[in-house]
Order: C-alpha cells, then structure tokens, then sequence
C-alpha cells in the first residue's frame, strides 16, 4: 500500500498550485542584479563544461558526480584555511592564515586556483575554456606558486592534495589499476553479464540492451563503470554500509505486479509526466543528477541569498553526498545485478500483445511486448548498468536529506517550466503525443509547470520519473531514496564536524 501512496502522493505534486506563492521561484533562474558568490559562478563553469563532456562521450553519472565533488573538495580546503575554524580535508590546520588575510577577496582568489587547477585535471579536453574562465575572473591561468602565505600558493597546493589522493581512489582515473585495460576509468573487476545481448539466461540479471547509433545501426554498451564499489567514499566508511536487502525475484508476485506498474504507467503518461520524466532525466545537456542537484542548491544559494562562506559549505556538503550516494548505489547495482524493465516486460510476456508507447508522435497502442519502449529516444534506451538501487533515486534522496539538513527546513518551493515531449517526442503535436489507439485527445497544452515544495517531495518526484519512465521498476527507486536518506544522515555530522573544527 505504501508503495501505491507515495506514487499517487507525487502525481499530485506536478498540478497543485503552490500555497500562498503568487510569484514562483523559477528553477535555474537568477533575477536580474542579484549578487552571486565566486563559489556560485564557478559552479556555473563546472557545470558547463560537465554538459561539454557528456556531448563528448556520452552520460558518465558516477564519473561526473567524481569530477563534480573534487573540484568543489579543492575549493572547500582552499577556503577553510582563511576561515577561524574550519577544517580542511587534505591539508594541515597548522597552514591556516592570520585573521588580517581572511579577507573576501583572498577567499575568492583561493577557491579560484583551487577549482582551476582540479577542473583542469578532470577536464583535460576543455583546458582551453577552463583558462578562458579563469582569464574572465581576472586571475591568470599559467600562474604558478608554492608561496604558502598567498591565496594562489593555498589553491594550488589544496588541488594538488585532493588531486594526489583521489587519482588512486578507486575509479581508475588514471587507467593504471591492474586488471584494467590502460583507458581511463575502465574495468578493472573482471565484470562479465550473465546475460547475452541475444538471449536471457537468468531473468534476474541485468542485460546490456540494444541503442541506436543514429545512423542506423545498434550497438550493446556494458555495465558503465562497474568498479565503482570500490571508489573511496568521501563521508561513508564503506560503499556496503546501507547496502538493501535484495530486489524482488522473478516469478514472485511483488515482481510480477511491479512490472505490471510499469507497464500500466508506460501506457499512461500525461502531459504533466512526460514532462517529469524529461525533467529528471536532465536534458539537454546533461549533467546527470549530481550536476542536477547542485542546481537545485543553487536555487537555494540565491533563495536565501547566500554569502560565499555559506555557498562553499553548500556545494561541497552536496557534491560530495551524490559521490557518496553514487558509490552506495553503484555497489548494490554490482552485488544484485538486477534486471531492467525492458527485459522483464519481454520475459512475462513473451508472444502476448500489451499496450504502450509506439514511439515519437504514435501515442499508445496495443504492441508486442517484444517492442515495449521506455518513454526515451532509441539513442538512449536505458542507462547502462544494473537496475537495484536507482541512481536517480540514491542520489535524490541524499542530496534532498542534505538540503533539508543543511538549511534547517524540508521548504524548497520552486517551479521548472517544460514543453513535454521536446526531448523525446520533438516535432510532434500534443495531439499526437497523448493519442490513444488511434484517438486524439481534445486540445491539450503541452507546456507544463513542475512544483517543487519541498526537498523531499522533489527527490520522490526524481525517483518516480524513472518508474513512469520505464527505466525501474517502485522496488528501485524505494529502496534508492532510503540509500540516499541514509547517506545523508550519516554523513552531516562529517561535514559539520569540519565545518566547526571539531573532526
């Protein structure tokens, strides 16, 4: 019954107006002359050039939620030593600078060089922009300093730490693990799928899926970074230590009606949830959900009108909770090896015909199940790893637990604008989007606004998206949103015990 609530409970969310709000707070909106902190403006940099790698290479989520918190790690050190009180991570307290140099600009000048040189290192295609910002901020990008005693020489060595210690943290950054194949961020486990692209041997084990190349071809990714359990948590001890307990098995009844869900969802979606499932999978240019999430904390920055010593707090409490959640969520995907619905529509029912999306501009209709489609484009069919937890949903709900946690209140209250079906379904009418067999419906606006009340409501609106969107099944994105609370609660009083110089 639970299970039922919390869907029909965020379905509400998307239409309800927002109480006593007669001008809302527009998602990734800033007004016009708000003063914006330096650590702001440059989470604005790191996000764009996260967008610029994922149209290099595609979507990399562990990754960039890696190549997020390290740059945002830099900084936080960079400025915790012109701060009274609080700790570093990587460098000693002893380098801590007088009260006369703890000035705004030394702070900002820290920080500069400490995200400069991180992003630099985690972005080496995009060097280029990276100097340009730098340029742009008014510092220079080819100055290098060991001088302890300038904010320059702080950044510089507070990068140079943070970087010495995650290059071998895990993720293979370097290409150099044994077992790897010499690339960076490669295999290095051994990981091999049960199941052939071609066939199912075990119905509970994932199966690498069929994309479109764009050009008329298919092609079978493999398990995105499936050493990623082994990464070096920023906050947790280890990636096992809120590991759920297992999925739902195949034949079981709780399974078969979760299926069943999904399929119903597929062949339901309004307006307002297409909308919801676009939203959250964040596109265009994709940051994935730690690149969401940090402009979700954005939002809050210019809501309560943040000062740079509040913003670095921020940004580096969230970057590094969805690093955290990543890794706790990457291990559970490892150790259970769950399915996707795309493969568990097709076992159950195999030679039967369902209803469901046909694809762009045909609506619903009666299909084979051996053709039932999540609501994404052919490119881009199902993320590429396991199911059990939801990435979406781990990384959701810790980043919401660690808003809630860090502002002191559960209120979040902006709204995103969207045109439903202009990632997935462009070109098309709302008419023809929303048909059923062959029937219209009457005119329908496919301009859509998304409220957000609360942190918690809008992480259970990310973890639904991924059911209505037919990448999980509920079992996925439950126990994804109790991993994330879970990191989160765990890790705050790390981060306050460095904030308050008492770790």
């Amino acid at each position: 019954m639970v299970r039922f609530v919390v869907v029909l409970l965020s379905i509400v969310l998307l239409v309800q107006p927002v109480a006593a709000q007669d001008h809302p707070l527009l998602h990734n909106q800033a007004e016009s002359e708000q003063q914006l902190s330096a650590v702001y403006r440059w989470v604005d940099v790191l996000l764009e050039v996260a967008a610029r790698d994922v149209e290099r290479v595609g979507a990399r989520p562990t990754i960039l939620s890696r190549q997020m918190a390290i740059p945002l790690t830099a900084a936080y050190d960079a400025w915790a030593l012109y701060d009274e009180k609080a700790l570093p991570t990587r460098l000693a307290p002893s380098l801590r600078r007088p009260l006369a140099e703890r000035t705004l600009v030394n702070k900002e000048t820290a920080i500069a060089y400490a995200m400069y040189e991180t992003m630099a290192d985690q972005f080496p295609h995009f060097r280029d922009y990276i100097d340009q910002q730098m340029r742009g901020f008014g510092y220079k990008p080819d100055e290098q300093t060991d001088d302890l005693t300038s904010p320059a020489g702080i950044g510089h060595l507070a990068a140079a730490e943070v970087l010495e210690f995650r290059h071998h943290d895990g993720s293979n950054q370097l290409g150099d693990e044994i077992g790897g194949n010499g690339n960076p961020y490669s295999d290095y486990t051994y990981y091999r799928p049960v199941n052939p692209t071609d066939k199912v041997v075990d119905p509970d084990c994932w199966q690498p899926l069929p994309f479109s190349d764009g050009k008329g071809g298919v092609f079978y990714p493999g398990f995105l970074t499936p050493q990623w359990y082994r990464v070096q948590p920023f906050a947790l001890r280890t990636s096992d230590q809120f590991r759920p307990g297992p999925p739902p098995k195949f034949g079981s009844e709780q399974l078969k009606k979760e299926v069943d869900e999904c399929i119903a969802m597929n062949a339901n979606l309004s307006v307002e949830e297409k909308a919801l499932v676009e939203f959250m999978r964040d596109g265009p240019r994709s940051t994935a959900q730690s690149g969401h999430w940090l402009r979700f904390a954005q939002d809050v920055s210019r809501r309560d009108k943040n000062s740079l010593d509040q913003d670095i707090k921020l940004f580096f409490s969230v970057s590094n909770c969805a690093m955290d959640a990543f890794i706790a969520s990457w291990d559970a995907k490892r150790y259970y090896d769950s399915s996707r619905p795309w493969t568990l529509v097709r076992e159950y029912y195999k030679g039967q015909e369902i209803l469901g999306w046909a694809g762009p501009g045909q609506g619903v209709q009666k299909i084979p199940a051996e053709q039932w489609h999540p609501y994404s484009p052919d490119t881009f069919v199902t993320p590429p790893f396991p199911g059990y937890t939801s990435g979406h949903s781990t990384v959701s709900g810790a980043c919401a637990e660690m808003l809630k946690l860090f502002t002191g209140s559960d209120r979040y209250q902006f709204v995103a604008e969207r045109e439903a079906g202009a990632l997935t379904e462009e070109g098309f009418s709302c008419a023809e989007m929303q048909q059923v067999e062959g029937q219209a419906p009457s005119e329908e606006s496919c301009f859509v606004k998304l409220r957000m009340p609360t942190f918690t409501e809008t992480a259970e609106m990310a973890g639904l998206s991924r059911v209505l969107g037919g990448y999980h099944i509920q079992s996925d994105n439950l126990a994804g949103l109790q991993l994330g609370r879970e990191v989160a609660r765990y890790s705050w009083p790390v981060y306050r015990s460095y904030f308050e110089g008492t770790r």
